[in-house]
C-alpha cells in the first residue's frame, strides 16, 4: 500500500513537468501574439509606403522647386522600410513623419494643390492610414506588456531563465519633440 508521503511525492513529480508544460505554452502564445501584432503593424506600415510616393508626385506638380524635401521624404521613407526592430522602426517612422509634415507644409503655400482631388483624397487616406497605424501600435505595445510581465512574474520567470525567453522591445516614440502637439498656424 502506498502511504501518504509517497503519494505527495508522486503527485509533485507529475504535477511539476504539467506546470513546466503549461506555463511554457503561455509564452509561446504571446511570444506568437506579438508576432502577429508586428505583422498588422508592418501591414499598416507598407500601406503607409506606398501612399507616399503618389502624394510626393501630385504635390511634386505644384511645387516643382522644392526638391530638396521630396529627397527627404524619399530617405526617409527608403530608411523607415529597411529597419527591422521596433525601437529602430520607431525612430525611422518618427523622422518620416517629421518629412511628411514638411511635405504638408509645402501643400498649404499653394492653394490650388490643397483644392486638387487627388491630393485631398490620398491626404485623407495618409491620415486614416496613421489612424491605423496608432492602433496597430498600441496593440502590439499591449502584447509586449502581457508578455514582458509574464516573463517577470514569479514563479513562472524560472521557466522563462530555463528556456531563455527574452523580453520584447516596444514601438514607442523616442523623440521627445514628436511627442509635442503640431503647431497649425493660419
Amino acid at each position: 500500500m502506498i502511504t501518504s508521503e509517497i503519494f505527495i511525492l508522486i503527485a509533485i513529480f507529475c504535477c511539476i513537468p504539467l506546470w513546466i508544460i503549461s506555463v511554457y505554452n503561455q509564452f509561446v502564445t504571446l511570444r506568437n501574439l506579438i508576432a502577429s501584432a508586428w505583422a498588422q503593424t508592418e501591414v499598416q506600415l507598407r500601406r503607409r509606403y506606398d501612399l507616399i510616393p503618389n502624394l510626393v508626385e501630385i504635390v511634386k506638380g505644384y511645387a516643382t522647386h522644392e526638391r530638396e524635401t521630396f529627397e527627404k521624404v524619399a530617405q526617409a521613407r527608403s530608411t523607415a522600410m529597411n529597419v527591422a526592430t521596433p525601437e529602430a522602426k520607431a525612430g525611422a517612422e518618427n523622422a518620416l513623419t517629421g518629412t511628411l509634415k514638411s511635405l504638408f507644409a509645402i501643400a498649404e503655400a499653394y492653394p490650388e494643390l490643397k483644392a486638387n482631388q487627388d491630393f485631398s483624397a490620398l491626404q485623407q487616406e495618409l491620415t486614416n492610414t496613421e489612424g491605423f497605424i496608432a492602433e496597430c501600435r498600441s496593440h502590439y505595445n499591449d502584447a509586449v506588456l502581457a508578455f514582458n510581465n509574464a516573463l517577470q512574474v514569479v514563479p513562472a520567470n524560472i521557466v522563462a531563465a530555463l528556456f531563455k525567453f527574452q523580453p520584447h522591445e516596444y514601438f514607442g516614440v523616442p523623440d521627445v519633440a514628436v511627442r509635442e502637439p503640431a503647431k497649425v498656424q493660419f
